[in-house]
């Protein structure tokens, strides 16, 4: 056989003094995962109906049969035992159907069905798309929280505004993409955990800021420096920091200290000015029950979340009260109007203000816990945890208003018409946000990482959620 020469790879190593391979390289690397180290501002992979989030973490498992879905059957068959039985979690259970606990009515122009509970909400249905049919994997707390933000019930994941901040950055550079405000009296459980990074670069991971004092601890010096000096100081320090990372190459936290000293300075000015609600008006101090001991601190985490959109911050997660506040193992007609009164307001406040500002239709607010409730009794007058089923609530980026999709069996036991799980959830917010989650991807432990972790978990987007259905092929 003559010799048929050498290949085309073999060419293009041999001429051109290499050129050719290098070019080879760079195209097959573009096939591969974007990989990010900044918040520059991105495009997604398809024109997107939002360009921002703000995620209401509701901890402690709202009981769906209390605030969103009412079951007259609950009602009819109080105190009798559930046909099937149900998946048990916690001791002092027992197998009586207990009533939902609170009156229910129809409300807005949409006839949605709200509880006494939450007459805020109940005033702006009409904006708000409820997702009745959520199911989960984990009944514990902290299991269930990864879950609804991580897409996995095992700590190590990134969080969903980590992944949504890696991939398009945000608009404001003088912010960082990703805040969080939280409760100033301590942390839901597992704390810090429920705005990790994950695998992903440190850059992602949430920034805390504070409703007391300064917005962002040491953000500013304790001795006030002379004009100059400080920019000075900041100047002779990147020249060090970049020296020394040059030594340590793919130092994901060293090379997000130095991105978050850079930030800092420019905060300075923008993290104060945006938090400064002196110039807010009373009419919006009233909308929100800021003078209003119950429902004020949250209420004004709720008026940051819509002051931070508002200049370009891509993902706010607003928390509740520490620990578990949504969970009522016993006295629930007693015990949810506590949490329910200091949540009302402010989250119906936020999706009011937004609409009225026009940023409705370009941010999503989400309320979600974890998990819901039982339809038995748990202590005689409290309801366990439970994983099959409970209600959320999605408003603005372009979802159905006055909408209720999915049902729940006759007792609010299982999700059972139109189920949607927590990775379908991900995969269509992200959606929305013009992303494919399927594309959003970073390499970790050999495989490529998704958001919906969508290889295990075959999460597709729920279409039929969205006012314009022909945005899913």
């Amino acid at each position: 056989m003559p010799d048929s020469g050498p290949s085309r790879r073999q060419l293009l190593e041999r001429t051109c003094l290499g050129f050719g391979t290098l070019a080879l390289q760079s195209l097959l690397a573009d096939t591969g995962p974007r990989l990010h180290n900044d918040t520059r501002s991105r495009h997604g992979h398809f024109a997107p109906r939002a360009k921002a989030v703000i995620q209401l973490v509701q901890n402690g498992g709202p009981s769906q049969m209390e605030l969103f879905d009412p079951k007259a059957e609950l009602t009819k068959r109080a105190g009798q035992p559930h046909p099937d039985g149900v998946e048990i979690h916690q001791p002092n259970n027992t197998n009586v159907l207990l009533p939902g606990q609170f009156a229910f009515r129809k409300h807005g122009d949409s006839g949605m069905d709200v509880s006494e509970a939450l007459p805020f909400t109940a005033g702006i249905v009409d904006d708000l798309c409820f997702i009745r049919s959520m199911h989960t994997e984990h009944n514990n707390h902290l299991e269930g929280l990864n879950m609804l933000l991580t897409c996995k019930i095992f700590p190590g994941r990134p969080v969903m505004g980590a992944w949504i901040s890696y991939a398009l950055g945000t608009e404001n550079q003088s912010l960082p993409a990703y805040v969080v405000l939280r409760d100033p009296k301590g942390y839901t459980i597992g704390g810090r955990q429920l705005w990790a990074n994950g695998f992903l670069p440190a850059l992602y991971q949430g920034v805390e800021f504070s409703m007391k004092g300064a917005p962002v601890q040491h953000l500013n010096p304790a001795t006030p420096l002379p004009p100059g000096a400080q920019r000075s100081t900041l100047d002779f320090l990147a020249v060090v920091n970049q020296a020394h990372a040059a030594q340590r190459p793919g130092e994901s936290e060293l090379d997000a200290r130095i991105q978050n000293y850079e930030l800092a300075a420019r905060m300075q000015l923008a993290a104060g000015e945006v938090l400064d609600i002196s110039k807010e008006s009373k009419a919006t101090r009233d909308l929100y029950g800021l003078d209003n001991p119950v429902s004020g601190p949250y209420g004004l985490r709720c008026l940051m979340a819509r002051r931070l959109v508002e200049k370009g911050v891509r993902f706010v997660q607003v928390t509740v009260s520490p620990g578990q506040p949504w969970d009522h193992h016993n006295r629930i007609k007693t015990g949810l109007p506590g949490i329910a009164n200091e949540v009302d307001q402010g989250s119906a406040a936020l999706v009011k203000d937004l609409k009225s500002r026009g940023l409705l239709d370009s941010t999503i607010v989400m309320w979600a816990g974890e998990f819901g409730r039982l339809p038995t009794t748990q202590n005689g007058d409290g309801r366990d945890h439970n994983r099959n089923a409970f209600t959320i609530w999605l408003a603005g980026g372009g979802f159905k208003k006055g909408f209720v999709y999915g049902e729940t069996d006759d007792f609010g036991y299982k999700s059972v018409v139109n189920r949607v799980g927590v990775p379908d959830l991900i995969a269509t917010v992200l959606h929305q946000l013009g992303l494919d989650h399927s594309k959003v991807q970073y390499p970790y432990g050999g495989r490529v990482e998704t958001p919906s972790d969508v290889t295990v978990t075959g999460a597709k987007v729920v279409g039929d959620l969205f006012a314009n259905a022909k945005q899913v092929a």
